[in-house]
């Protein structure tokens, strides 16, 4: 697939998008306090705000591939994007699904570590990295709120191989959809979004296409949920979705 080069206006068919500036301020983005740029105000925003750009990119585009060059630093303001990395043998790990105020892009060297690719249309604010990386040195506050975030990209890595190596199918199923609930503060009046297609969530999950139908339609035949369409579902029973994720 080919990367996007960003872009405000939509792009045609088969076309790149092109980049242009933010036309949003920072202090009005509705994923601010959200954001790694909540540890900035007044002139030093200012500074942030100078550096970004902004990009629309489309569903089933890539951001970047695994191994490109680190260039860019991203926050996802809309939409979804899922990271994920290819073995050798043509298999893919998805590692996590970003929502709005994430940030993404981070290398500790030179080139990407996974690939990037929307789930749905998705707008993001571009930081080139060597600029990004400056403000950092000016400003310490910022420094030390991406810190916070990769201490709990830690957390979460670590909650992912307890995922995958400890729990059953249906905890791993029940986890994931706990756990975006919560994400998205949503549960038993408001929709929680699952955007994804399954073929996604069993390659996050590390299991079968048939195993994640599967158990998502035992979920929703046992009461613990409820799904108005294939892509959102109500969280009917709290308690008995956390006792399925082995967590209550």
């Amino acid at each position: 697939m080919r990367r996007a080069e960003g872009a405000v206006e939509p792009a045609e068919q088969g076309t790149a998008p092109r980049v242009g500036p933010c036309g949003v301020l920072c202090e009005d983005c509705r994923v601010r306090t959200i954001s790694v740029c909540r540890a900035l105000a007044g002139p030093a925003l200012d500074e942030l705000e100078a550096i970004t750009l902004r990009i629309r990119l489309p569903a089933g585009r890539n951001l970047f591939d695994e191994g490109d060059p680190a260039e860019s630093l991203f926050t996802l303001t809309e939409g979804m994007i899922k990271v994920f990395k290819m073995l050798p043998d043509g298999r893919r790990q998805i590692t996590g699904f970003l929502l709005p105020g994430d940030f993404l892009g981070l290398a500790f060297f030179r080139s990407y570590a996974y690939s990037a690719e929307a789930v749905t249309d998705a707008l993001l604010c571009r930081f080139p990295r060597d600029r990004f990386m400056a403000l950092l040195e000016r400003h310490p506050a910022l420094e030390k709120e991406l810190l916070s975030r990769a201490s709990s990209e830690l957390a979460a890595a670590q909650e992912q191989m307890l995922l995958l190596g400890r729990k059953s199918a249906r905890e791993r199923v029940a986890s994931f959809l706990l756990g975006l609930a919560r994400r998205q503060g949503a549960g038993s009046t408001k929709p929680v979004a699952l955007p994804m297609s399954r073929w996604d969530i069993a390659d996050y999950l590390g299991l079968t296409v048939e195993t994640v139908s599967r158990e998502i339609q035992a979920a929703k035949a046992s009461g613990v949920i409820a799904m108005p369409d294939r892509h959102h579902f109500l969280v009917v029973d709290p308690r008995r979705l956390a006792a399925a994720a082995a967590l209550g």
